[in-house]
């Protein structure tokens, strides 16, 4: 068992370790650009992920509108999965593939950031709100595994872990939704 632990320590270990080029940091910069960009201009960030990545997506806008390391006035943001009674209501008239599109369709507006989760790649309520936040002048981030193909023309920027590994790809979506809360609180209230 101790020899399972340490491969798995090992793998998350190695992966990280290729976090460190520099397209992949200068992406998380872009990434956080955006998101502060947004609030200061008004804007609020959306959040939508299915299963882990929706607790994913919940956790970083907690992070947001709570705290994450400062003492500061809240940030507005959401995940669109957490109203249970919208959520199943729009499963079930219409489509669980438009669960996230229809609430996109409430609450984006121009000065907004959608942040996609999907550790497949091809998450198709994902890409269809997606797609919406685009046509509707949001700012687009996603997150995802090593499959870009289907959500890659639907970001301004894209957070590709290089693994196909879910748990792993989970574990640096975590590390990198951190890293954007610290560096938006860092350039909204350091010094205020």
């Amino acid at each position: 068992m101790i020899k399972l632990i340490e491969e798995q320590i090992n793998a998350s270990v190695e992966l990280n370790k290729l976090l460190l080029k520099d397209d992949l940091l200068e992406a998380v910069k872009k990434a956080a650009d955006l998101v502060i960009g947004a609030y200061k201009e008004g804007g609020k960030v959306l959040f939508c992920g299915n299963g882990g990545s929706a607790a994913d997506a919940q956790h970083l806008a907690a992070e947001l509108v709570g705290r994450f390391k400062k003492e500061r006035r809240a940030l507005p943001a959401m995940a669109l999965h957490v109203n249970t009674s919208a959520l199943t209501a729009i499963a079930n008239d219409y489509s669980y593939n438009d669960v996230f599109v229809r609430q996109v369709e409430a609450f984006g507006r121009p000065k907004d950031v959608l942040i996609g989760i999907s550790t497949s790649g091809k998450s198709e309520n994902i890409l269809r709100a997606l797609a919406l936040a685009k046509e509707k002048s949001l700012k687009t981030i996603g997150f995802t595994g090593k499959n870009v193909a289907n959500m890659r023309p639907l970001c301004d920027v894209l957070l590709s872990v290089p693994s196909e590994d879910t748990p792993r790809i989970q574990e640096v979506h975590m590390l990198w939704g951190h890293i954007i809360c610290g560096l938006t609180e860092g350039e909204l209230f350091d010094g205020k």
